[in-house]
């Protein structure tokens, strides 16, 4: 299908993380020298290792085993981006917005190059609340920071955010597992300067929400715990990190999921 359109200047890819291998496999025909690869996509990309301090050379295997991916795109074509709005597919071929708009895109590098502001205007145009920003990967690990234990323990749960954060038992414990992705965050170069309990207030106000991971789960459809969690597991491992909380995290889902077959 993509042999159809041939090469494009942007393209986005939207898709959940565990679709994101194959999407890479057939994406050749649409890339050109200059095309920009825009991956709107939750968790932990498979670029975002690329060039950081102290975690090696060597592709995250959490997300992009073997390197398939990074083979597939070269690092030149991306442009990060944070998604911060909301969207469901009621069936296939239709989304559903809910609600935002928002976007944050940048170069990996933090450079403010010519296409960068070439995509932040067409984006604009197109509607979105758009902004550049120069450390891409922070805004990444940031996000990732809260969906990293609200993802997962409403997967194995039930629970929407309101109980989660209701219940002091797993308010700790999300807090101990986020105090652990901040300590990897100050490893490589994305500190977060505030303390759980901060996040904690800003995700309460949210009510009685469901997180994507439990959607998916409720739907039978593979959860994205490798980009969300297994990454950040990585990570640890690869900084001198200890991560006693958000291995425990990464276990308890990826048994729950297994046995229900959301994740292979």
């Amino acid at each position: 299908m993509p042999a159809r359109y041939g090469v494009q200047d942007l393209v986005v890819v939207a898709v959940k993380a565990p679709a994101m291998a194959q999407v890479a496999a057939g994406i050749g025909p649409l890339l050109g020298p200059a095309t920009i690869v825009l991956p709107a996509m939750n968790g932990v990309p498979w670029w975002f290792a690329h060039g950081l301090p102290g975690v090696g050379a060597e592709p995250l295997q959490s997300v992009d085993p073997g390197g398939a991916i990074a083979k597939a795109i070269p690092f030149s074509h991306v442009v990060g981006c944070v998604v911060h709005l909301s969207a469901a597919t009621a069936e296939p071929g239709l989304v559903v917005h809910r609600n935002g708009m928002g976007l944050i895109v940048g170069e990996p590098d933090g450079s403010t190059s010519p296409r960068l502001a070439e995509l932040h205007a067409l984006l604009t145009k197109a509607g979105f609340d758009v902004t550049s920003s120069p450390t891409i990967r922070h805004d990444i690990w940031y996000k990732l920071w809260g969906n990293l234990t609200m993802n997962p323990v409403s997967a194995l749960t039930g629970a929407t955010g309101d109980l989660m954060l209701d219940d002091p038992l797993v308010r700790g414990f999300c807090s101990a597992a986020m105090l652990e992705a901040a300590a990897i965050g100050a490893k490589i170069g994305c500190a977060i300067d505030q303390d759980p309990e901060a996040r904690h207030a800003v995700t309460r106000e949210l009510g009685a929400f469901k997180t994507s991971m439990l959607v998916d789960a409720e739907r039978g459809k593979p959860i994205e715990l490798d980009a969300i969690v297994t990454a950040v597991h990585e990570l640890g491992r690869r900084t001198g990190v200890a991560t006693p909380n958000i291995d425990a995290l990464l276990g308890l889902t990826r048994l729950f999921a297994r046995g229900r077959g959301l994740y292979s």
